[in-house]
C-alpha cells in the first residue's frame, strides 16, 4: 500500500504584502519521496491543494491513502482528497512527516521572508481533558503489565471483537527483549464492556498517561487532539502504582496497552489496544 503523509499550514514566513505564507509538505512513510510548495494565505484552499497533489500524482505512483496529523489541515486535505479519489486518514502516527517538519523548520530562519516568530513545527494545542461519558464507566480498573514476549501470543487467534496491534508497535519491531514488562491498564467493563470498547474504537486511542494533580488522574489521548479523563484517584497505593506504570513505559520505549474485558476471570476479552504515545513524536518531543 502506497501511503503519503501530508501537512498544510501556515509557517513563520510572510509574503511581500506582510501576509502569512502556507506550506504544503508531503512525504512517504520511508521518506524516499518529499515535496514542498508554498502559497499565500488567500490561495490556501482545497483547490490549490488538489492541483499540487495532482501534479505529484502525475510524477509518482498514486497513493492509496493520505495521512494527516494536524487538525487544522484535515478538512482542507480531505476536500482535496475527495476530488482526487484518495482516502484521507486522520492519525497522530506520522513520524516521517514530523521529522521532515522539524528539518524544514531549521531552514526558515535563513529565508528572506522569515518573521522571527516563535514556531514549533509539530506542536498542537492541548485541550483540557473531558470526563469519560458516565454511561461508559465500567465496574473497576487497575494497572497491570505483561512480558513483551507474551503479548502477541496472548491476544492473537482469540475471539476478540476489537483488536488493535499495529505492526509498527509490536514488541519485536520495537527491539524490546521478551522479558521487558509492558505496562497497561485493564478495565473490567461489566455490562458496559462492549459499549465502552466500541466507543474507544471510534475515539481511536493513542496513549494513556498518568497525570499528577489534585486529584491525580489517568488521561486518555485519542484521535488527533482529543483527551479524556478515564479515572481520578487520591489513594496513595494507586498513586504509587501509577508512578511504576510510567516508569515501565520508559523501559518499554513508550509501549503500553489498554485491555477491556467483561470481568476479571480471564475467560473473555472485549477489546485490546497496543499504544505508544511517545513514538508519535520524533526525538521523544511531546510538544
Amino acid at each position: 500500500m502506497q501511503i503519503w503523509q501530508a501537512d498544510f499550514y501556515r509557517r513563520p514566513l510572510r509574503d511581500e504584502a506582510g501576509k502569512p505564507l502556507w506550506e504544503l509538505l508531503i512525504c512517504d512513510a520511508a521518506s524516499n519521496f518529499t515535496f514542498s510548495a508554498v502559497c499565500s494565505q488567500s490561495e490556501a484552499n482545497s483547490t490549490w491543494l488538489a492541483q499540487q497533489l495532482h501534479q505529484q500524482i502525475q510524477l509518482k505512483k498514486r497513493p492509496d491513502r493520505l495521512q494527516v496529523f494536524r487538525p487544522q489541515s484535515l478538512s482542507l486535505i480531505q476536500a482535496a482528497g475527495k476530488v482526487l479519489g484518495i482516502k484521507v486518514e486522520a492519525t497522530r502516527r506520522t513520524p516521517a512527516l514530523k521529522l521532515l517538519l522539524q528539518s524544514r523548520a531549521k531552514e526558515y530562519p535563513i529565508m528572506p521572508n522569515y518573521t522571527g516568530e516563535s514556531y514549533s513545527p509539530i506542536a498542537l494545542e492541548s485541550p483540557a481533558p473531558l470526563p469519560l461519558p458516565e454511561n461508559l464507566w465500567g465496574d473497576r480498573w487497575r494497572f497491570a503489565s505483561l512480558p513483551a514476549g507474551d503479548i502477541v501470543e496472548a491476544f492473537t487467534g482469540r475471539p476478540l471483537p476489537i483488536l488493535e496491534m499495529p505492526t509498527s508497535l509490536l514488541p519485536l519491531n520495537l527491539g524490546l527483549a521478551s522479558t521487558v514488562p509492558v505496562p497497561g491498564v485493564i478495565i473490567d467493563g461489566g455490562r458496559q464492556s462492549m459499549r465502552l470498547a466500541r466507543w474507544l474504537q471510534d475515539a481511536k486511542p493513542v496513549g494513556l498517561n498518568y497525570m499528577a494533580g489534585a486529584p491525580d488522574g489517568l488521561i486518555l489521548e485519542a484521535g488527533l487532539a482529543d483527551r479524556f479523563v478515564v479515572a481520578t484517584f487520591a489513594d496513595e497505593e494507586v498513586k504509587q502504582a501509577a508512578k511504576i506504570y510510567e516508569q515501565r513505559k520508559q523501559l518499554s520505549k513508550g509501549l503500553h496497552f489498554l485491555l477491556v474485558q467483561p470481568d476479571d476471570t480471564g475467560m473473555t476479552y472485549t477489546g485490546f489496544w497496543l499504544l505508544n504515545f511517545n513514538g508519535l513524536y520524533p526525538f521523544n518531543n511531546l510538544n
